[in-house]
């Protein structure tokens, strides 16, 4: 006896309708294919996914760096240099402030990208971090008078790039992605 029923469709059009046993078993080999490539995606994103953070982290803290170096390249300049001033008490001001900023983020940016050196750059991104984001606390009603100005934006991509480091930190320093079902 048959575990299937066929259901064999009548009318003018039924010689062009699939039977049910068909459909059926072209479902369960979609559900398996899908399935199949899932977890071929699963193993790649596994696989790369962190190293591809890291590098993609260094290339931003790289560039934005590199473009400290040059006078007037950076929109970040001003705030860069206005945030180093109010932390360190007026002790690092103006092109020094700018310069050793580029200089930061630029050993960052090479550690992160090159993997060499990582701990380091590390330890170095975690203090970076606080000049970072400190400019939402320091300069709130400048950055955002009545909604985000195109600085505050600059900033508040910040948070996103903090995060980013953290993921980086926590895997460099030995946690393991666990892969399981979260639903």
């Amino acid at each position: 006896m048959s575990q299937y029923v066929i259901d064999r469709p009548t009318g003018p059009d039924a010689h062009r309708s699939i039977p049910s046993v068909r459909l059926a078993s072209l479902t369960v080999r979609a559900t398996r294919l899908a399935s199949s490539a899932v977890d071929r995606l699963l193993a790649v994103l596994v696989a790369h996914s962190l190293v591809a953070l890291r590098i993609s982290l260094g290339l931003v803290f790289l560039g934005f760096g590199v473009l400290k170096f040059f006078p007037g390249l950076s929109p970040a300049e001003a705030i860069a240099s206005a945030t180093l001033d109010r932390l360190t008490f007026g002790l690092v001001t103006g092109h020094a402030a700018v310069l050793l900023t580029a200089v930061t983020e630029t050993v960052i940016g090479i550690t992160l990208v090159s993997g060499k050196l990582l701990r380091v750059g590390l330890v170095v991104l975690a203090g970076a971090l606080v000049g970072i984001m400190s400019p939402l606390a320091l300069f709130t009603a400048e950055l955002f008078p009545h909604g985000p100005t195109l600085m505050g934006q600059y900033v508040l991509k910040d948070i996103v790039l903090a995060a980013s480091a953290l993921v980086v930190a926590a895997h460099a320093l030995g946690a393991r992605l666990h892969v399981g079902s979260d639903d």
